[in-house]
Protein backbone atom coordinates (compact mmCIF):
# COMPACT_ATOMS: atom_id res chain seq x y z
CA UNK A 1 0.00 0.00 0.00
CA UNK A 2 1.33 3.45 -0.87
CA UNK A 3 -0.36 4.94 2.21
CA UNK A 4 -0.65 3.56 5.71
CA UNK A 5 -3.13 6.18 6.90
CA UNK A 6 -6.26 7.72 5.37
CA UNK A 7 -7.48 10.91 7.07
CA UNK A 8 -11.05 12.02 6.45
CA UNK A 9 -12.83 15.29 6.84
CA UNK A 10 -16.34 14.72 8.25
CA UNK A 11 -19.00 17.25 7.15
CA UNK A 12 -19.49 17.15 3.39
CA UNK A 13 -17.13 14.21 2.99
CA UNK A 14 -18.55 11.34 5.05
CA UNK A 15 -21.76 12.95 6.34
CA UNK A 16 -24.30 14.88 4.30
CA UNK A 17 -24.70 17.59 6.94
CA UNK A 18 -24.06 20.76 4.95
CA UNK A 19 -27.76 21.59 4.57
CA UNK A 20 -28.22 21.53 8.35
CA UNK A 21 -25.11 23.64 8.86
CA UNK A 22 -26.50 26.23 6.45
CA UNK A 23 -29.98 26.34 7.96
CA UNK A 24 -28.64 26.37 11.52
CA UNK A 25 -26.29 29.26 10.76
CA UNK A 26 -29.10 31.25 9.20
CA UNK A 27 -31.35 30.46 12.16
CA UNK A 28 -28.66 31.55 14.61
CA UNK A 29 -28.14 34.79 12.70
CA UNK A 30 -31.85 35.55 12.95
CA UNK A 31 -31.86 34.82 16.68
CA UNK A 32 -28.94 37.20 17.19
CA UNK A 33 -30.33 40.02 15.06
CA UNK A 34 -27.66 39.67 12.37
CA UNK A 35 -28.27 39.84 8.60
CA UNK A 36 -29.18 36.43 7.18
CA UNK A 37 -26.22 35.14 5.15
CA UNK A 38 -26.89 33.53 1.80
CA UNK A 39 -26.70 29.73 1.69
CA UNK A 40 -23.73 30.06 -0.68
CA UNK A 41 -21.85 32.22 1.81
CA UNK A 42 -22.36 29.69 4.59
CA UNK A 43 -21.44 26.75 2.39
CA UNK A 44 -18.13 28.40 1.61
CA UNK A 45 -17.00 28.32 5.26
CA UNK A 46 -17.88 24.67 5.94
CA UNK A 47 -14.63 23.11 7.15
CA UNK A 48 -13.51 26.06 9.25
CA UNK A 49 -14.03 26.08 13.01
CA UNK A 50 -17.05 28.16 14.03
CA UNK A 51 -14.95 30.88 15.61
CA UNK A 52 -12.96 31.23 12.39
CA UNK A 53 -16.09 31.06 10.26
CA UNK A 54 -18.12 33.76 12.03
CA UNK A 55 -15.96 36.74 10.95
CA UNK A 56 -15.88 35.46 7.36
CA UNK A 57 -19.68 35.37 7.26
CA UNK A 58 -20.65 38.32 9.44
CA UNK A 59 -17.59 40.58 9.62
CA UNK A 60 -16.11 41.77 12.89
CA UNK A 61 -18.15 40.79 15.96
CA UNK A 62 -17.81 41.67 19.62
CA UNK A 63 -16.94 38.92 22.09
CA UNK A 64 -20.53 39.02 23.31
CA UNK A 65 -21.94 38.65 19.80
CA UNK A 66 -19.56 35.77 19.09
CA UNK A 67 -20.59 33.87 22.21
CA UNK A 68 -24.29 34.48 21.58
CA UNK A 69 -23.96 33.31 17.99
CA UNK A 70 -22.00 30.24 19.06
CA UNK A 71 -24.68 29.20 21.54
CA UNK A 72 -27.51 29.96 19.10
CA UNK A 73 -25.85 27.89 16.38
CA UNK A 74 -25.35 24.93 18.73
CA UNK A 75 -28.99 25.15 19.84
CA UNK A 76 -30.24 25.13 16.26
CA UNK A 77 -27.92 22.36 15.07
CA UNK A 78 -28.44 20.03 18.03
CA UNK A 79 -32.01 20.76 19.09
CA UNK A 80 -34.13 22.88 16.78
CA UNK A 81 -33.11 22.02 13.23
CA UNK A 82 -34.55 18.77 11.91
CA UNK A 83 -32.76 18.76 8.54
CA UNK A 84 -31.52 15.15 8.08
CA UNK A 85 -27.76 14.48 8.31
CA UNK A 86 -27.28 10.98 6.87
CA UNK A 87 -23.96 9.46 5.94
CA UNK A 88 -23.33 9.66 2.23
CA UNK A 89 -24.22 6.50 0.37
CA UNK A 90 -21.33 4.07 0.63
CA UNK A 91 -19.49 5.97 3.37
CA UNK A 92 -19.91 3.37 6.10
CA UNK A 93 -19.08 0.56 3.69
CA UNK A 94 -15.95 2.37 2.49
CA UNK A 95 -14.72 2.92 6.05
CA UNK A 96 -15.28 -0.76 6.85
CA UNK A 97 -13.58 -1.81 3.60
CA UNK A 98 -10.46 0.27 4.20
CA UNK A 99 -10.24 -0.87 7.80
CA UNK A 100 -10.45 -4.48 6.63
CA UNK A 101 -7.67 -3.89 4.11
CA UNK A 102 -5.35 -2.77 6.90
CA UNK A 103 -5.39 1.00 6.50
CA UNK A 104 -5.26 3.10 9.62
CA UNK A 105 -8.01 5.70 9.60
CA UNK A 106 -8.39 9.15 11.18
CA UNK A 107 -10.72 12.15 11.18
CA UNK A 108 -9.66 15.81 11.04
CA UNK A 109 -12.75 17.99 11.25
CA UNK A 110 -14.00 21.51 11.76
CA UNK A 111 -16.44 20.11 14.32
CA UNK A 112 -15.67 20.44 18.01
CA UNK A 113 -14.48 17.16 19.49
CA UNK A 114 -17.68 16.65 21.49
CA UNK A 115 -19.70 16.95 18.27
CA UNK A 116 -17.43 14.51 16.49
CA UNK A 117 -17.69 11.98 19.32
CA UNK A 118 -21.48 12.32 19.22
CA UNK A 119 -21.82 11.57 15.50
CA UNK A 120 -19.31 8.73 15.68
CA UNK A 121 -21.43 7.14 18.39
CA UNK A 122 -24.65 7.74 16.45
CA UNK A 123 -23.26 6.24 13.23
CA UNK A 124 -21.44 3.37 14.91
CA UNK A 125 -18.20 4.23 13.10
CA UNK A 126 -16.10 5.24 16.10
CA UNK A 127 -14.29 1.91 16.49
CA UNK A 128 -12.81 2.14 12.99
CA UNK A 129 -10.71 5.24 13.62
CA UNK A 130 -7.23 5.26 15.13
CA UNK A 131 -6.97 9.04 15.72
CA UNK A 132 -9.43 11.93 15.95
CA UNK A 133 -9.00 15.69 15.95
CA UNK A 134 -11.71 18.31 16.33
CA UNK A 135 -11.46 22.03 15.74
CA UNK A 136 -11.12 22.78 19.46
CA UNK A 137 -8.06 20.52 19.76
CA UNK A 138 -5.88 22.40 17.29
CA UNK A 139 -5.80 25.49 15.13
CA UNK A 140 -8.58 25.78 12.55
CA UNK A 141 -8.07 24.52 9.03
CA UNK A 142 -6.25 25.33 6.81
CA UNK A 143 -3.51 25.39 9.47
CA UNK A 144 -1.96 21.87 9.34
CA UNK A 145 -1.57 21.47 13.11
CA UNK A 146 -4.31 18.85 13.46
CA UNK A 147 -2.71 16.74 10.73
CA UNK A 148 0.68 17.04 12.41
CA UNK A 149 -0.85 15.98 15.71
CA UNK A 150 -2.40 12.90 14.08
CA UNK A 151 0.89 11.98 12.41
CA UNK A 152 2.79 12.40 15.67
CA UNK A 153 0.25 10.29 17.57
CA UNK A 154 0.51 7.46 15.04
CA UNK A 155 4.27 7.93 14.46
CA UNK A 156 3.96 8.43 10.72
CA UNK A 157 5.32 10.90 8.21
CA UNK A 158 3.18 12.99 5.84
CA UNK A 159 4.29 10.86 2.89
CA UNK A 160 2.64 7.83 4.52
CA UNK A 161 -0.81 9.45 4.69
CA UNK A 162 -3.48 10.91 2.41
CA UNK A 163 -6.16 13.51 3.27
CA UNK A 164 -9.68 13.11 1.86
CA UNK A 165 -11.94 16.16 1.93
CA UNK A 166 -14.55 18.22 0.13
CA UNK A 167 -13.27 21.73 0.87
CA UNK A 168 -10.35 23.91 -0.12
CA UNK A 169 -9.49 24.11 3.59
CA UNK A 170 -9.01 20.34 3.77
CA UNK A 171 -6.75 20.26 0.75
CA UNK A 172 -4.81 23.41 1.68
CA UNK A 173 -4.15 21.94 5.12
CA UNK A 174 -2.65 18.80 3.60
CA UNK A 175 -0.76 20.78 0.97
CA UNK A 176 0.88 22.87 3.70
CA UNK A 177 2.38 19.78 5.28
CA UNK A 178 3.37 18.01 2.06
CA UNK A 179 0.66 15.33 2.35
CA UNK A 180 -1.11 13.89 -0.67
CA UNK A 181 -4.78 14.86 -0.89
CA UNK A 182 -7.93 13.62 -2.56
CA UNK A 183 -10.84 15.94 -3.29
CA UNK A 184 -14.45 14.78 -3.24
CA UNK A 185 -16.63 16.74 -5.64
CA UNK A 186 -20.04 16.30 -3.99
CA UNK A 187 -19.39 18.63 -1.05
CA UNK A 188 -19.04 22.38 -0.60
CA UNK A 189 -16.37 23.27 -3.17
CA UNK A 190 -16.34 22.43 -6.85
CA UNK A 191 -13.71 20.77 -9.02
CA UNK A 192 -12.12 24.04 -10.11
CA UNK A 193 -11.69 25.23 -6.52
CA UNK A 194 -10.35 21.88 -5.33
CA UNK A 195 -7.86 21.68 -8.20
CA UNK A 196 -6.16 24.85 -6.97
CA UNK A 197 -4.59 22.64 -4.31
CA UNK A 198 -3.29 19.94 -6.69
CA UNK A 199 -5.10 16.84 -5.42
CA UNK A 200 -3.72 13.49 -6.57
CA UNK A 201 -7.24 12.69 -7.76
CA UNK A 202 -10.86 13.83 -7.54
CA UNK A 203 -13.69 11.42 -6.82
CA UNK A 204 -17.41 11.91 -7.42
CA UNK A 205 -18.55 9.16 -5.02
CA UNK A 206 -16.92 8.02 -1.79
CA UNK A 207 -17.21 4.42 -3.04
CA UNK A 208 -14.53 5.22 -5.63
CA UNK A 209 -11.94 5.75 -2.89
CA UNK A 210 -11.19 2.11 -2.13
CA UNK A 211 -10.74 1.30 -5.81
CA UNK A 212 -8.39 4.26 -6.34
CA UNK A 213 -6.28 3.40 -3.31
Amino acid sequence: MKYQLVIFDWDGTLMDSVARIVSSMRGAAGDCGLPLPSPERVRHIVGLSLREAFPVIFGELSNGQTEALFEAYRRHYLELDTTPTPLFGGAAETISQLHGLGYRLAVATGKARVGLDRVLAETGLGSYFHALRGADQAKSKPDPLMLQQILDELQLGPEQAVMVGDSIYDLAMAEAIGMDRIGVTYGVHDRTQLCQHTPVTLIDDIRQLGQWL
